[in-house]
């Protein structure tokens, strides 16, 4: 299928399956970028509030898409400039040499494989006076295997701040403006309509808005490997366009090598997925990762063709109903059999 028609055909499709999320109330709005190569077309529906109209400049919280969008690429960018192993033990960059988690390695975060504490609460250390990576590396190991959980990406977070002295926010932003993303950034944001609010907690309360939903990453100020960003359809699109043209062989903060490697299988993440360097991959190829929010980006490296999808599907209940068949809308859009239906 050519990129025009494909474009055309997966939009109208996101589009239908969006409409009908808002109809039956599941979520206020949604946005979403469909690209290919140098081309890309956005789709808009809905409301942000149940007043502004949502956009493609409008700012969502994308949850574990930070994971993705920060710590991977940050990770890949230290590897890089040489200044981490994937392979070295945590210990050889911090002084955690005699905690349980002081043998877990970048690559075992990545592939979340690092057999950490996978309860995402950070409350109970909270007025300790002892530093977060003491705390959650001092935690007793699990069992060999596949777990997927958030402390991974917390401590991969931390750790860029150690090694290159700076905050993650800063250290992210400079990341995105290499790779041109204008308006990408940990919150807070201002409080207006350009920004979408995702839940509310407590009924008759006003719902979070331009703060981050993800409440291990409220408790670190909002700043966090795992969760924190927000960014806009338009910026997740030039994100997927950035990371498939480094793949593809392009200069960026990760090497191609980095990028090819993180989307390769690595470890069986089960119902029929795998999991790379921070990313899943179906049987069909297709990378992608989700945020519980309701965000979720899809690539495709052999057509160079992605899906990114930015809703507030949390607004109304953290049952998120619809989203399943929007994400699998997205997904089934970058199959092989819908790259070539229409040939």
């Amino acid at each position: 299928m050519r990129d025009g028609d494909w474009l055309s055909e997966t939009g109208t499709q996101i589009r239908r399956v969006l409409k009908v999320m808002v109809e039956t109330g599941c979520l206020p709005g949604g946005t979403a970028v469909i690209g290919s190569g140098g081309m890309w077309e956005f789709v808009a529906v809905g409301r942000i509030d149940g007043e502004t109209d949502t956009a493609p400049d409008t700012a969502y919280d994308v949850a574990s898409l930070t994971k993705v969008m920060a710590s991977w690429p940050l990770a890949g960018q230290a590897v890089a400039e040489g200044m981490l192993d994937l392979d070295a033990p945590l210990a050889e960059y911090l002084p955690v040499g005699g905690l349980p988690g002081g043998g877990v390695t970048t690559r075992q975060i990545l592939t979340h494989t690092s057999r950490l504490n996978p309860v995402s609460w950070l409350e109970p250390y909270a007025g300790s006076g002892r530093d977060l990576l003491e705390e959650i590396l001092s935690e007793p190991l699990e069992e060999p295997g596949y777990r997927y959980i958030d402390r991974g990406f917390i401590v991969l977070g931390l750790l860029m701040e150690r090694l290159y002295g700076t905050g993650l926010d800063r250290l992210a932003g400079d990341l995105w403006d290499e790779m041109g993303l204008r308006s990408t950034s940990y919150g807070p944001l201002p409080r207006s309509p350009g920004v979408a609010p995702t839940e509310s907690r407590l009924a008759g309360a006003a719902p979070a808005w331009g703060v981050v939903h993800d409440e291990a990453a409220a408790l670190m100020g909002g700043v966090a490997g795992h969760a924190g960003v927000f960014t806009t359809a338009i910026d997740l699109g030039a994100f997927a366009r950035a990371v498939l043209g480094i793949h593809d062989g392009g200069c960026g903060p990760m090497t191609p090598s980095y990028v090819r490697a993180s989307w390769q299988p690595h470890v069986d993440a089960g119902s029929g997925l795998w999991r790379g360097l921070g990313w899943l991959i179906t049987s069909e190829g297709v990378v992608h990762h989700n945020g519980f929010t309701g965000t979720s980006l899809f690539l495709h490296p052999g057509s160079g063709r992605y899906v990114g999808v930015l809703t507030n599907a949390v607004h109304h209940g953290r049952d998120r109903t619809g989203l399943v068949d929007l994400r699998e809308a997205a997904r089934s859009a970058l199959t092989p059999q819908a790259h070539d239906s229409a040939q």
